[in-house]
């Protein structure tokens, strides 16, 4: 006895295709959600300029995007941008060494012993608490206000989040990782290089992250307090003339500075940790 069965029912029951045809549609659907990401922030931007041209915002208050865009052409044309930009950088990149390489070494010496931790640990959870934004006045009175104050701001806010999750990354480490490396007679540089340097990585670099975004940040408060050159001066004056436009560009160079260097780190991030996937 022959029994049917409907075309719909046959179409469910076949097997899927090859997975050489499902693969594409994967990789392009990949590709729009990617441009999904620009659907919004292009429509804020058109939102942002009808208002700006119909006066509902004010110039002003704040620039409209074209103002804004031309501003920018104006100060990459004349050197101004430039010239602001590389100054914050060098800054920064100061500032992070010095605090970096504090942050790092006082980790290391309070998470390799019970004697290093009970020297340094106290200490710096009493410094964490401080509000490091408070110590701009102490640190004029130090060191005057030319570079040193801006550097030892940026380093200060870099240390602590450096310091406390690689020191977690370093506690967190299974004891039977160390136990087995004693073991097989390890020396304490090898113990570092083969068990400490990779089970403290992922949350060194989680820090690392961190200590940028709070770089970044101390950079555009120590600048806009007292600095004759760099993007925070250049605000400053641009306020001084209600220039709202250069200061939308100042605050735009400052953000997308901070993205490229997270972007950096997410990218050694990925190279350094490729044996997790």
């Amino acid at each position: 006895m022959t029994t049917l069965v409907p075309t719909q029912q046959l179409e469910d029951a076949r097997p899927p295709g090859p997975a050489r045809e499902r693969v594409p549609a994967r990789r392009r659907t990949a590709r729009l959600s990617w441009l999904r990401r620009w659907v919004s922030p292009v429509l804020l931007l058109c939102l942002w300029q009808a208002l700006s041209s119909s006066g509902v915002l004010p110039e002003e208050k704040i620039a409209s995007p074209i103002q804004i865009a031309v501003a920018a052409g104006g100060l990459v044309s004349d050197g101004t941008l430039g010239a602001a930009t590389l100054v914050s950088v060098q800054r920064v990149l100061v500032g992070f060494a010095v605090g970096a390489s504090l942050g790092l070494a006082l980790s290391v010496v309070a998470g390799l012993s019970r004697i290093g931790e009970d020297a340094v640990d106290p200490p710096m959870q009493m410094l964490r608490t401080l509000p490091h934004f408070g110590l701009i006045p102490l640190f004029i009175v130090w060191m005057g206000i030319g570079e040193m104050p801006k550097i030892a701001l940026i380093a200060l806010g870099v240390t602590f989040p450096l310091y406390l999750n690689t020191f977690a990354g370093i506690r967190s480490i299974d004891r039977k990782f160390l136990e087995a490396a004693k073991t097989l007679h390890f020396s304490r540089r090898q113990q570092l290089r083969h068990v400490i340097v990779p089970g403290a990585l992922p949350q060194a670099l989680v820090g690392l992250r961190q200590s940028l975004g709070v770089a970044w940040l101390s950079l555009i408060v120590a600048e806009t307090v007292s600095a004759s050159s760099g993007l925070g001066y250049m605000i400053n004056q641009a306020r001084e003339f209600q220039q709202t436009d250069v200061i939308v560009v100042g605050l735009a160079v400052y953000s997308l500075l901070g993205l490229l260097t997270d972007a950096l780190v997410r990218s050694v991030e990925r190279r350094a940790l490729s044996w997790r996937s």
